[in-house]
């Protein structure tokens, strides 16, 4: 019989590990920014990732599966992943910026393949809920750093 709880689960825990991933990548780029205005924006993203993925793990559990240790990720996603946060480690504000665009557009991905039509059934309303806020919370910052790339 086929687990529904079980496979939304695997694709929450790859949420959750890729969350984590971005969490990373924004500490790394506050430690490496050049303006304080840059370190106190990557900061402030870093902790939202950090509350985004405790929040994962609460819907996790709601649903009787227990976060990954790691590993969840596929091989590409991962590199992806590792791909993004590299660029994190780059020298100037603006390299970072296109980093996070980019990280940002593969997290609003990762959220509208949850919450598609086709998952619809499967996912609680409470979780639904949580998932499309921090997807619209991630779109809306998107929509900010293209903004902040365009002057920096």
């Amino acid at each position: 019989m086929y687990d529904y709880n079980e496979e939304l689960g695997k694709k929450l825990n790859n949420l959750l590990e890729k969350t984590y991933d971005a969490e990373k990548g924004y500490k790394k780029a506050a430690e490496n920014a050049k303006s304080d205005d840059m370190t106190r924006l990557f900061e402030r993203r870093a902790k939202e990732r950090y509350d985004f993925g405790h929040a994962i793990k609460s819907e996790l559990s709601k649903i009787n599966q227990k976060p990954d240790k790691g590993g969840s990720v596929t091989g590409t996603a991962h590199r992806t992943w590792m791909d993004v946060k590299s660029w994190f480690t780059s020298d100037t504000d603006e390299a970072m910026l296109e980093a996070a665009i980019t990280g940002e557009k593969a997290a609003v991905s990762e959220y509208d393949e949850i919450l598609s039509k086709e998952n619809e059934p499967y996912i609680p309303k409470d979780m639904r809920i949580v998932l499309e806020s921090q997807r619209n919370i991630i779109k809306h910052e998107l929509e900010n750093t293209k903004i902040l790339e365009e002057i920096a």
